[in-house]
């Protein structure tokens, strides 16, 4: 159930049946953003961990550095239209669970957040935690090369 528009926060979560440390190199990665976070797909390295994007419902650019906290098992998403102006509005949480891992995505509303562009935030986090728990659990291995 989503909050209503007014809410300053909203957090999804999911058990995913991998490894807590996997999980978190994975949400760590930028090049690895691209392929779940809606509103920056197609990540590019522009800079020492900054990420470039591309948002799928307009095109437009947005800058996002991942700073990883190993010891809390977590990742803060600093995110912006600008290189030069990133906030922490976002963040990833990993923790063990019986089956795997719990992951978590949380989101912070800016004061300037239109309620429409909240609620579109909302509805992509839903759908991200089912991109991310997906392509955690795909068996997919690196192929092996030969050396001849």
């Amino acid at each position: 159930m989503s909050p209503p528009a007014q809410a300053p926060a909203h957090i999804t979560s999911l058990v995913c049946a991998v490894e807590p440390a996997r999980a978190l190199r994975f949400l760590a990665d930028g090049r690895q953003l691209g392929r779940w976070a809606l509103g920056s797909m197609n990540t590019v390295r522009v800079g020492t961990g900054l990420y470039k994007g591309v948002s799928l419902f307009d095109g437009s650019v947005s800058y996002v550095r991942p700073v990883l906290d190993q010891a809390l098992g977590q990742v803060d998403y600093w995110v912006g239209s600008e290189a030069r102006q990133l906030s922490p509005r976002v963040a990833a949480r990993v923790l063990p669970h019986q089956s795997g891992c719990v992951v978590s995505l949380a989101a912070w509303r800016s004061q300037t957040m239109s309620d429409a562009r909240w609620a579109r935030l909302i509805a992509c986090h839903e759908a991200e935690i089912h991109l991310v728990q997906s392509l955690l659990e795909q068996t997919r291995r690196p192929a092996r090369r030969c050396l001849s």
